[in-house]
């Protein structure tokens, strides 16, 4: 890697390029769909989540269809993939938002917060986080 490429990644906040948010080997290795619980017991409480190993964080969220595109693009500037998944009995379309990165509970945290902020911003809600890693 040259010295543009090493001083590009000091700025990339802990993302891992190498590892592809669709790759067909990620597991789920920890989870959290409670908002009592914290972002630092729900990785914890996980005996399959391995912290200096790259992962993709994955955001849960329902939002109404209207609000697709926009959720798209705030998302993309943080490096997130939006993916749809169904829709919720409410009628809302449920969504992934997930992009590859080191996972501390600091930045599960904080990206929650974000996230719960865009959805009801938007008119949804976030539903809960979860992280993978290659088995």
């Amino acid at each position: 890697m040259g010295f543009l490429g090493r001083l590009r990644t000091l700025f990339i906040k802990g993302e891992q390029p190498g590892l592809a948010v669709d790759a067909p080997d990620l597991v789920v290795v920890a989870e959290c769909f409670d908002d009592t619980e914290a972002a630092s017991a729900a990785l914890t409480r996980s005996s399959d989540f391995i912290p200096p190993e790259s992962a993709v964080l994955r955001h849960h969220l329902s939002l109404p269809a209207t609000a697709l595109a926009e959720a798209a693009a705030l998302v993309a500037q943080d490096g997130y993939v939006l993916r749809e998944v169904g829709v919720d009995q409410a009628g809302r379309t449920v969504v992934t938002a997930a992009r590859a990165q080191v996972v501390t509970a600091l930045e599960c945290a904080r990206e929650r917060s974000r996230m719960a902020s865009m959805a009801t911003r938007l008119g949804g809600d976030a539903l809960g986080w979860d992280v993978l890693q290659p088995r």
